[in-house]
């Protein structure tokens, strides 16, 4: 495994990066603390991801549709399709994402992460604009949720 990566409130820890399988995927375990949500609903335009519950509980809404995601659960994620996630309990939550194929790796949530050093509100500026190189497209108005396209 790789050096966990702090983003926020939330924590990510590489299992396989996109540069050790040859850009198949990212294979990677995400934690999120009680209460605490991403910032922005967004797409992603050039890969699929795969959501494995692995503890505690998160809500994973897609298309204004929750579902909540606990140990045992999957959930798939095609590209293009709008969604967030938050914590609404008082029990940390993990879950393992693999996103197919593998396009962020470790340096999209390392650029994210120094957005938040010092702040647990970073600019959304910077951030939908470091969002935007790697193909996740900030949703920030819910008429928008279905107007984005995914890239092949």
């Amino acid at each position: 495994m790789h050096s966990t990566i702090r983003v926020g409130e939330m924590s990510v820890t590489f299992i396989k990066t996109r540069h050790e399988t040859d850009g198949a995927f990212d294979l990677f375990e995400l934690t999120i603390p009680p209460f605490a949500r991403i910032p922005l609903p967004h797409i992603h335009r050039k890969y699929d991801e795969t959501i494995f519950g692995v503890d505690g509980t998160m809500t994973w809404t897609l298309l204004d549709k929750p579902t909540q995601v606990h140990r045992g659960v999957t959930l798939f994620i095609p590209r293009g399709t709008p969604h967030s996630y938050a914590n609404g309990t008082h029990k940390t939550a993990r879950v393992l994402c693999l996103q197919t194929p593998g396009v962020m790796g470790p340096e999209y949530y390392l650029e994210v992460a120094a957005l938040f050093r010092g702040s647990h509100h970073p600019d959304l500026a910077g951030l939908s604009e470091i969002m935007g190189r790697y193909g996740v497209v900030p949703i920030t108005q819910k008429e928008n949720f279905s107007s984005t396209q995914p890239e092949g």
